[in-house]
Formats: C-alpha cells, sequence, structure tokens
C-alpha cells in the first residue's frame, strides 16, 4: 500500500458474513478464483454482471499494488440443468437440441463469451481454465477422497457431507431441510450429499465421457472448481467468487471437497465472495426461457457495451440491480456526458506539463481509494471522477494523468473510447451512416443557400429515421434511440 493509496482494503466475505481486511496468503499477492459460465449458451447480461464484478476485484487488487493471479474456469462438462443431482448434462441437452456434437456447442459458446468479455473491456485473467482438459485430474482429486468422504451408488460416486465439519455454514444451511433446491437421489445417506461423478446410464453414451474407477462417466460440476482452483492458486488461497446463487449449493460443495482434500476445516479461500443479482421485472435473465437478455440485444438497441458496463458500476456489487430499458439508456447518457469532460480536458493537456502535482489531486486520489477500498464501493467512485472532470482550475495534463489511474479500476476505457465509438446504429434502421453524412451535407449546403425549408426538410427525413441531428457540435448527428 503507497502513500497515496492509504486505505486498507475491505472486502465483505459471504464465509463470515462481515467485512474483513484483505490479508493475502502470500505477502504482495492475490489469488482469485471466478466460477465461469457454463457454454451450451450464449450468456445472459445477469451472468455477465458476475464478470464485471470479478473484473472490479481484479483492477483493485491491481490498484493496491497486489501481483494478482486470476483463474476463471470454462465450465464444458459435468453442469446439469439443476445445480443439484437431478436432470440432464447441459451440454449434453444442447447437443441433443442442436443435432451438434457437445465440444463444438462448447467452442461456439465459449468464444461468444469471450467475445462479450472483450467489449466489455474485461481484463483477461492469467488462465482460462478449461474442464474438459482437467477431467484426469478430477479423477485423481475423487481417487484421494473417495475412501474416507464418498460412496458409491448406482449413479455414480457421491460425497458423504457429513465427514466434514459445519457442512452448509456458507449457505448458513444447518440442517438437511435448509438445502431446499437439492431434490432426493435413491440411496442418499443424507439430502445434502452430492455427486463428484456420474456414471453413464446403463445402456446408454454420452457424447463426454471417461473411464475412471466407479465406471464411465462424467465428473460433477462442483469437483471442477475445487480442482482445478487448487491446481492453480494453491490448496490456500485468497479469494472465490461468483455469483450469490452459487452461495447455496455450489460453494458448500466446494468447500467441503477442499476440506476433505486438505484434512482439515479450512474453505480452501479465505475471502469467498459473492455478487447480487440482475433484476428483470419480466423475466428475461433465464435461459431457461429460451427468450432471454444478452449483450448483443443491447448492442442491437443501440446501447453500447460499456454502458451496460456502467450501469453495474453505479449499484454495489452486493445490491440487487433492475435492469430496465430506461436505466440502460440513462447509463448510456452519463458515459457520453463523462466522454465530453474527457474530451475537453484532452484538448487543454495538449502542450501543458506542471511540474509540481496540485495537492487537491492527492485529495481526489485518497477520496477514491477510500471508496473503492471499501468493499468495492464503485457507486462512490463515479461522482468522484465526474467531479475531478470539473475541476477547471486543476492542471488538465495531472487531472488527466488522475482520471487514467482512476479508469485504471474502473475499466471503462475512458481514454481511448469517444462519443463517436457510442453512436451505435440500432438493428430496425433503415439508413447508413454514410447516408446521413451525405444528407448533412446537403443540409449544410442548404443552409449556405439560405433555403431553410429545404434543410428542415431534410432534418424531418433523418429524424424520421431516428437521427437526431447535434448543430453546433462537432459529432453532428446519433441515433436517438428510443425503446
Amino acid at each position: 500500500m503507497s502513500d497515496n493509496d492509504p486505505h486498507p482494503l475491505n472486502l465483505f466475505n459471504s464465509l463470515t458474513r462481515e467485512i474483513e481486511e484483505y490479508q493475502p496468503v502470500h505477502p504482495g499477492e492475490a489469488r482469485v478464483y471466478t466460477c465461469g459460465p457454463t457454454v451450451y449458451n450464449y450468456q445472459h447480461i445477469g451472468n455477465m454482471r458476475a464478470y464485471i464484478f470479478a473484473d472490479l476485484l481484479g483492477r483493485t487488487l491491481s490498484w493496491k499494488s497486489y501481483r494478482l493471479t486470476h483463474i476463471i474456469n470454462i465450465t464444458d462438462v459435468g453442469h446439469l440443468t439443476s445445480d443439484a443431482d437431478d436432470g440432464d448434462d447441459k451440454m449434453e441437452k444442447a447437443a441433443l437440441t442442436s443435432g451438434k456434437s457437445a465440444w463444438d456447442i462448447a467452442k461456439y459458446y465459449t468464444d461468444a463469451y469471450w467475445a462479450d468479455i472483450d467489449r466489455l473491456n474485461i481484463r483477461q485473467p492469467a488462465k482460462w481454465s478449461i474442464a474438459t482438459d482437467h477431467v484426469d485430474e478430477m479423477i485423481e482429486f475423487a481417487k484421494g477422497i473417495a475412501d474416507k468422504h464418498c460412496y458409491e451408488l448406482e449413479s455414480g460416486l457421491y460425497f458423504d457431507t457429513s465427514t466434514v465439519p459445519d457442512y452448509g455454514r456458507l449457505a448458513r444451511a444447518t440442517t438437511d431441510d435448509g438445502e431446499g433446491r437439492i431434490d432426493a437421489v435413491a440411496g442418499k445417506r443424507h439430502q445434502t450429499d452430492f455427486a463428484i461423478w456420474r456414471k453413464t446410464p446403463a445402456g446408454e453414451t454420452r457424447q463426454m465421457e471417461w473411464d475412471s474407477p466407479w465406471g464411465k462417466g462424467a465428473p460433477g460440476w462442483h469437483l471442477e472448481c475445487s480442482q482445478m482452483s487448487m491446481k492453480y492458486l494453491g490448496e490456500r488461497f485468497d479469494i472465490h467468487t461468483g455469483g450469490i446463487d452459487h452461495r447455496e449449493i455450489h460453494h458448500p460443495n466446494e468447500i467441503a471437497q477442499n476440506q476433505a482434500h486438505n484434512a482439515c476445516d479450512h474453505s480452501g479461500a479465505n475471502i469467498w465472495m459473492h455478487n447480487n443479482f440482475l433484476i428483470d421485472r419480466q423475466g428475461k435473465m433465464s435461459k431457461s426461457t429460451g427468450d432471454f437478455l444478452r449483450l448483443q440485444i443491447l448492442v442491437d438497441k443501440g446501447i453500447h457495451p460499456l454502458a451496460y458496463r456502467l450501469m453495474c458500476l453505479q449499484a454495489h456489487y452486493r445490491s440487487e440491480l433492475e435492469f430496465s430499458w430506461e436505466n440502460a439508456l440513462a447509463a448510456l447518457t452519463r458515459l457520453k456526458r463523462i466522454l465530453i469532460g474527457v474530451e475537453k480536458l484532452l484538448t487543454k493537456t495538449e502542450g501543458e506539463k506542471a511540474s509540481i502535482e496540485h495537492p487537491r489531486l492527492l485529495e481526489f486520489r485518497q477520496k477514491f481509494d477510500s471508496a473503492i477500498c471499501d468493499d468495492l464501493n464503485s457507486p462512490k467512485c463515479l461522482p468522484i471522477l465526474e467531479d475531478l472532470l470539473n475541476q477547471k482550475k486543476l492542471p488538465a495534463d495531472q487531472r488527466l494523468s488522475l482520471l487514467e489511474d482512476f479508469d485504471a479500476v474502473l475499466g471503462l476505457n475512458l481514454l481511448s473510447l469517444s462519443r463517436k465509438d457510442l453512436r451505435i446504429s440500432p438493428a430496425s434502421v433503415s439508413i447508413s451512416a454514410d447516408e446521413i453524412e451525405a444528407k448533412l451535407n446537403k443540409r449544410h449546403q442548404a443552409k449556405v443557400e439560405k433555403n431553410f425549408a429545404a434543410a428542415d426538410v431534410i432534418r424531418d427525413e433523418l429524424s424520421a429515421k431516428g437521427v437526431e441531428l447535434m448543430d453546433g457540435d462537432p459529432l453532428r448527428w446519433e441515433w436517438e434511440i428510443t425503446i
């Protein structure tokens, strides 16, 4: 921690339900594991909120000068159609529905997810850990805990949750009835027991299956995260993140496996962090409906992906965030206003260079540091950034330098993004940017010739096609987005 960033980093630990000061397992390091997507379909924008949150965490750890190792897994096998032990493997089901191979589906939707990661300016992790690349190691992991902690049924190898202390403390579920989303499986000793290896049913063949001591089959979803997190980060690492829905079943099961593997009570990660849900009152946050909101749909409406990132940053990660088109458009407008300030600042810094840092800038840095160290309080950080842009009496080059530091945390790409980049054509429009420019040139000539009636006709034509003219602005026009 530097003198300029003096506040300790405090984070909410879901395991203790308390704010705790970050204390690295390895001095000067930050080792973070994030539960990644199951790549059987596109990711909806609620899924992507989890990765914006994890990116904000990683950027904050970098801001605090920790050497970050961030691992995100890709689940291309093992995740069932429920979070418990019933239903089909999501990848196998998608393959059956589409007529494509599970491997092809995994590649297609992994690439689509990575494209969304890029569009949201989410930094690349140290490694994308692909589940199917680690199945042999998962089998070895399971073999190491099977004798003391597991039992075999006709359907697979199950973990006995009574063999580890305080199972479910992350979810605060202390009885079998507490885990309401786990359905009964014939032969299970306890309702909370879960499969770590699922056998291929007799007479069936799966596209993704491997030989194991418990028969041909596939690993459970929970097993992969335990094995991969500890492989790349160690048996005890710093932070594990995921959506709040993981807090109820998936992460308690990971913790149980970690305890069994490590032969101790420790959960594997020191801090478990969970972002809250993105809520859509129209019910478009679930892929099970077949009609869900994904990032491309926002783009098709003319909303830049970084406006969605800003929308997420406007709410604390532990708060529910309601999605509406009005909220998305408001975030787009706010991003435009910030970029206007940045563009003005860039013009003022040309040739300017102040030799001594202004003391007010240190105050801004410390205020920002205090906010982001308060459990990643990005809603407090944004007004500090906007206030910095408005401080016209402070040296422009120093404001720009500090703005760049702030944006390294928030990830809005403010020094590379322009208002013109935000001018995305909605998919429903029937006019191209070149056609608009041609009409604007005609309108300009009409005004030069004082043919204001003709100029008004062109304005009305463009307005009817969703084009908003901005006389006196160098940008000249943008789409008038109506939802």
